[in-house]
């Protein structure tokens, strides 16, 4: 069983390194994933030891990050289809049994979906894709089920509660999942604790 744990960290007015220290030694996941990571977070390795890696957003200071008390493969840097603000990657991370992208998917409804298409080529027969998805409604990607927690995970605008953190998967089954406290973020981390074998495809 592995556990994960997927965070929106708010870059620069979110949470910072020290935030994300406690988390991780309070959680102990086996795998920790990150948006809006600053050159901020880069000193987590340095509190936590066990294996980093960060890529900006082109042109942005902030993007993705993971982290694992564990060494792991060099995680694999994936061009996403772009829109006309924001290019977007996502990582790919290899965990032997299973692989892992780590995502902050576009706001366009359409476009988010067409790059999780895009991921979900990139990807293994047994695989994940945790992260922000900036998405309302279901994500309609062939072959995944929707396993990660069901409670809201942001407030825009401080009214409007929408799930944006997801957890989608094939070949994987989730033992438990959860939406954490948010500290101060504005996202609520999100938990899953998967295992292989197959999920039941969400209708």
């Amino acid at each position: 069983m592995t556990k994960i744990i997927s965070w929106n960290l708010l870059r620069l007015t979110g949470a910072r390194v020290g935030d994300v220290v406690r988390l991780a030694k309070h959680e102990r996941p086996d795998l920790l994933l990150m948006q809006e990571a600053t050159r901020d977070i880069d000193a987590l390795a340095d509190y936590l030891g066990g294996f980093y890696a960060r890529v900006p957003l082109p042109g942005r200071i902030h993007g993705l990050a993971l982290w694992s008390p564990s060494r792991l493969p060099k995680p694999l840097v994936l061009k996403l289809p772009s829109g006309a603000v924001v290019d977007r990657v996502c990582q790919i991370v290899d965990l032997g049994a299973f692989s892992v992208a780590n995502v902050h998917l576009s706001h366009g409804q359409l476009l988010n979906r067409r790059q999780l298409r895009h991921i979900a080529q990139h990807l293994p027969a047994r695989a994940a894709v945790l992260g922000d998805y900036n998405l309302v409604g279901p994500a309609l990607l062939p072959g995944f089920a929707d396993i990660g927690p069901r409670e809201s995970t942001h407030v825009c605008a401080d009214m409007v509660p929408l799930r944006l953190d997801r957890c989608y998967a094939r070949g994987l089954s989730c033992v438990e999942a959860a939406a954490l406290n948010r500290h101060n973020s504005d996202h609520r981390p999100i938990m899953v604790k998967l295992a292989v074998g197959e999920a039941q495809l969400a209708a």
